[in-house]
Order: C-alpha cells, then structure tokens, then sequence
C-alpha cells in the first residue's frame, strides 16, 4: 500500500466515523485551550510587572498539575474513542491489513487530529485569554485597563506538551493494534463482567470496615491539629480513600446483589436498565467512581478552602491590625507623620498606648507540645479604650489573651481559665479567662497581649518593671477616619525614612497584598477544579454514551416488546442517578469534613463561601449528567 493510498483511507475513515471523532477531538481541543490559556498567563508581561516573579512560580507549579490531568484526560478519552472503534479496526485487519499498515493508519489520523486541536485550540486559547486575565486582575484588585499579549512562549511550550501526550497517545494506539487479537476486536464492545454471588460474611465484613474507615476519617479530621499534622493529614486519606474503595466495591455492590436477590430474578423494567448494568460493570464502576469520589472532594475542597480565604481577606486583616499602621518606641517619627497628614488633610485618631512587656509561660496541656514560652505585652484595656480599641478587660483582676498568630488556632481547644506564669522570682501566675478573637495591636510587634484593667496594670507595672528580660515600651496608633485616604496615608507610612529594623506594615497595603495573593490562589484553585470538573464530568459523558451504544440492541427489543421510550428512560435515570450522583453525595460529604478541619485557619465562620463553592460545583456537575440522560433519550428514541 502506497503513502498516498495509505492517506486516501485515512481520508475516509476520518469522514465515515465523524461521530466518533467529535468527542475525542473534542477532548484534545478543550485540553488545549485551558493549557494555552493557563501557559500565556504564565508568561504575560502585564501580570509579571505587578507581581514580579510571584505570579509566574505560582503559575508553573499550577501548570505542572494542569498537564498531569491534562494527559490523563486525553489518554482516558483516547481509550475511549479505541475502544468504540475496535470493531473497525478488526475489519481492516479482517480485509487484508496488517497490523503495521493499522498502526501506521491511526498513527497518521492521531497527527492530524493533534494538528487540527492544536491550531484550532490555541486560536480559541488566544480569544478567551483575555476573559480569564479580566477575572484574574478583577480578583486580585487590579481596575486599571490591560490588554493580553501574544506570547510565542506559550505557544512553543504548549506544542511541547501535547507533542508529549499526542506521543503517549500513539503509544496506546500501537498497543491496542498489536496486543488484541480479531475476536477480542469484534467482542470488545461486548465485554462485561459477569457479577458472581458475594459470600455474606465476607462482604459484611468489608462493608462494615470501609464505613468505619470513613468514619474513624471524619473523626479524626477534627483531631489532626497538632505537632504531626501533615502525617495525620496522609493518615485522614489514606482511611478515607480506603473506606470509600470498599464502600463502592463491596458494601454497595452487597446491597445491589441483595435488591436482585429479593426479586428472585423479576428485576422489572426500572431495575433491568438501572441495577443490571451497575453491577455487570461493577469492578470497573468501583475503580472509577472511588477515584472521581476521592478527586471531587480534594477538589472541592482546595477550591472552597481558597475562596473562603479570599472570602474573609479584609476581616482577616482587620483581626489582625487594629490599627491602620503604628510606631513603636519612636514618638518623633509619629509626631513628624502627623504634621505630614495634617498638610495633606488627612483626618486620623492618634493613641499612644503602653505595654509591659515580660518573659511569660503558659501551663502543661494547653497547646500541644508541652508548656509554652513566649514574651507577652500586657496592656491596659482603659489605654487600648483611648486609643480607639473597643476592649473591656475580664472582671476580677483576670485578663484576656489576644494573639492572630498560628497560636490562636488551637484556641477552641482550651479550656478556661488557664494560667499564664509570669517568670519572676516567684513565678507569679494571671488568670486568663477569655481568648480574644483578635489582636488588640498590629501583629508586627510579635508579642502576645495580655489584656488587664487599669488597676491591675498599674500594679504589674510596678512589680515587674525591674525584672530581668522586662521593659516598658510605647506604641503610637493610628487610624485613618475616611477609606479613601487610606491610600495617600499608607504610601506616607511606607516612605524610606519611617522604615524600622523590623516589619514596616500597614492595613492598607496588608490588605492589598493579602487580596493579590488571595485572588491568584483562588484563580489558580479555581481554575484547576474547572478544568478537573470539566475533565471527569467529560469522562463519565464520554463512557456513558459508550454504554449506551452497546446496549442499543436492549432498547431496540424493549421497544419492540411494547414499552415506551419514556417508560425505558426512566430506568435510565435511575442508573445515571447512581453514576453521577453517588459519587458527588460522597464527595461533598467528604469535602465538609475536610472543609471543617480546614476551618481551624480561620478566624470566622467560612460556612457561606464553602456552600457557594459547593453550588457551584453541583451545578456545572449536573450539567453533564443531563447532556449524558438527553443523549440516552436520543439513542432510545432512535433504537426502532
């Protein structure tokens, strides 16, 4: 057979199986998009000058994800479209052709297809990366105008990278040509796994392990927050992952074999196109479902995880910096600031506030790892009161302790009162009965503030002041009383000649870099979970509609027997119920789990941004579950 020969047939097969090319076109089209778009906002100019480096390294670490379930998604769909193709492959080798010349025959179809999505996926790449860059700019703050620009890096990069995966893809064609004979070809389509009866103790067994594994996971992803955290971390998904393999394959096929057992083999029509394909694919269903399950939740849950981050920045930062920026021990620079304010009419609230600060030592149990050592400042609340922090010491000579940092994380977990040793000669100890939810000064001073009432103050004051590793300091605090001169304030703040040894913060640029970076995590999550959502909700599509056509001769002989297409359907939507929905009801219950460990790094309540990303994801999820019930409908309607 000659080349052109060889092409003509390439030719003709592309024309007579256009309905099975769309969807794995398809697939490399809409893998190459989401690439280009992520690679050109990788490499764009505008976005590098705003950030620096910052963007790009996110932008590569994320894209490192984005190729992996890229491949995968390609490869998968790939062997989808094989394997509805592998009767037409055993009739080219039934004809004559040899393996060699069929291999040779998809190889050229695989390079032209990857062609075609390639030119066609970096045109499209190219008019809906300004769409994404608006939004990324929208979230992290940024309203001047940016135009997107054309960046051959990405293009060179994207090539390479499906260059890769359209090689692994011919691999798999090779394979496929070379290891299956002419009778696995012609019965591939055919191919199911005949389910055998479970033995009773055995399944109940494993049933009741994999639910006790997901709970002992739930469990414990409420107690994993302390010194060994990532490992409780590896241990919550590993039982979790484990738990929800064998709910899948042994506990919901043992109540599948039970339903089937109790209808002593008049399964009805509902049951016959719903429960009988289940389990006659029920190890494959298991693999695939467990691994959407397991994927769905992790997704969902980095994806509410960083929205609710980006969510709560401003209150976040609010709990965190009381005032809008401060000096410490430094009363000539906050004198000269405000002369600097006034010229510019700028109207603040000035407090100069003192704080004792003392060597102190929290008791044995109340945060992990044993007794905790760190400087304190103690504050008086009427000082903090002038300053402008509303603050009311606890009654009775207690205090109250305010810290934003990590520590505060393990607040809930305490239980008050505590003491705290102040370490004098004598070990003098204070009662703490109330954990403030936010710092009372700017986090910057990097002590913990011990909030008491004047009285007690004046007298630590005098006791402690002569102690070693003691001292008396001052802070000067501002606030600035309208939110537009917030800006002008802080570009004053952050003038060379106030920056100090230490941090040199204010809200306003806080806030600001606390959104950049915030609105590129939740692109970047976002943008990852759309693509993740995009590509398992295709794959359950795309094998679906592979059922589908091999149980077309099923709807065809009920058809005939009498019973209507809406009748046959609603089998059908009993089966995609199971498919598409199990895995997701699973998934989310997995994600709230998560979602409650997570929200240990939180100062507030995350319950509205974790549901709208929850809604969200339903949504685009039940899309794909109607476009697979319409096709359904259409090959039942068409089965006649």
């Amino acid at each position: 057979m000659t080349a052109l020969t060889l092409f003509d047939l390439v030719i003709r097969s592309m024309r007579k199986n256009i309905k099975h090319y769309y969807l794995y076109f398809f697939a490399l089209i809409l893998s190459v998009v989401l690439y280009f778009v992520f690679a050109t906002l990788q490499y764009d100019s505008a976005i590098l000058e705003l950030s620096g480096t910052n963007m790009g390294t996110a932008f590569q670490a994320a894209g490192i994800l984005l190729l992996f379930i890229a491949g995968i998604f390609v490869v998968y769909a790939n062997s989808i479209f094989l394997k509805r193709r592998s009767r037409e492959i055993g009739l080219y080798q039934l004809i004559g052709l040899t393996k060699r010349v069929v291999a040779r025959l998809l190889i050229v179809e695989n390079i032209l297809l990857g062609i075609g999505a390639l030119i066609i996926g970096i045109a499209v790449g190219l008019l809906v990366s300004r769409v994404f860059l608006l939004l990324l700019m929208k979230l992290i703050g940024y309203e001047s105008f940016i135009e997107v620009s054309f960046s051959v890096a990405a293009v060179v990069q994207t090539i390479v990278v499906f260059i890769g995966i359209f090689a692994l893809t011919t691999v798999q064609m090779i394979v496929m040509v070379f290891r299956n004979t002419l009778l696995s070809l012609f019965n591939s389509d055919k191919a199911g796994e005949h389910p055998k009866k479970p033995k009773t103790g055995v399944s109940a067994a494993f049933g009741v392990l994999g639910l006790l594994l997901i709970g002992f996971g739930y469990w414990f992803s409420g107690r994993m927050l302390n010194e060994l955290f990532f490992f409780n971390i590896l241990i919550v998904l590993a039982t979790v992952i484990a738990g929800t393999y064998l709910l899948f394959r042994v506990t919901i096929s043992w109540l599948l074999f039970k339903v089937r057992s109790r209808k002593e083999g008049h399964l009805g029509l509902m049951n016959s196109l719903s429960l009988a394909p289940l389990m006659h694919r029920l190890k494959g269903n298991a693999n695939s479902l467990t691994v959407i399950t397991i994927l769905s939740a992790m997704t969902l849950t980095m994806v509410a995880f960083s929205y609710a981050m980006y969510y709560e920045t401003e209150r976040e930062t609010d709990i965190r910096m009381p005032f809008d920026f401060m000096f410490e021990n430094d009363e000539a620079q906050a004198n000269e600031i405000m002369g600097e304010m006034d010229q510019k009419g700028i109207g603040y609230q000035h407090g100069k506030v003192e704080m004792l600060v003392v060597p102190t030592m929290f008791e044995q149990g109340v945060f992990p790892g044993g007794r905790y050592e760190r400087p304190t400042a103690i504050i008086s609340d009427e000082q903090l009161q002038a300053a402008g922090i509303e603050i009311t010491a606890p009654k009775g000579g207690s205090a109250s302790y305010h810290d934003a940092s990590s520590i505060s994380l393990f607040a809930d977990s305490v239980e008050l009162p505590i003491q705290i040793e102040i370490q004098d000669e004598n070990l003098t100890t204070v009662e703490i009965t109330k954990m403030g939810e936010r710092n009372v000064l700017n986090w910057s001073i990097f002590y913990g503030q011990l909030v008491v009432n004047e009285e007690s103050y004046q007298s630590m004051k005098n006791k402690f002041s002569g102690m070693e590793g003691a001292k008396v300091e001052f802070i000067d605090g501002f606030h600035i009383l309208n939110e537009k001169d917030q800006e002008t304030a802080s570009a004053l703040f952050q003038q060379p000649k106030y920056t100090s040894s230490g941090p040199h913060v204010d809200y306003y640029s806080s806030y600001k870099e606390a959104v950049q970076d915030n609105g590129l995590i939740i692109f970047i999550a976002g943008f990852l979970g759309l693509v993740f959502l995009i590509s398992t909700g295709s794959i359950l599509y795309f094998k679906q509609m592979t059922e589908a056509e091999q149980e077309k001769k099923s709807y065809a002989t009920l058809r005939q027997l009498g019973f209507t297409g809406k009748e046959i359907m609603k089998g059908i939507m009993r089966k995609q119920a199971f498919v598409f929905g199990l895995p997701l009801a699973i998934g989310l219950l997995h994600s709230v789990f998560a979602m409650k460990a997570a929200s240990f790094f939180f100062q507030s309540d995350i319950l509205l941004p974790a549901s709208t990303a929850m809604g969200i994801y339903v949504l685009i999820y039940a899309v794909f579950a109607f476009l697979t019930i319409g096709y359904y409908r259409k090959t039942v309607n068409a089965a006649l």
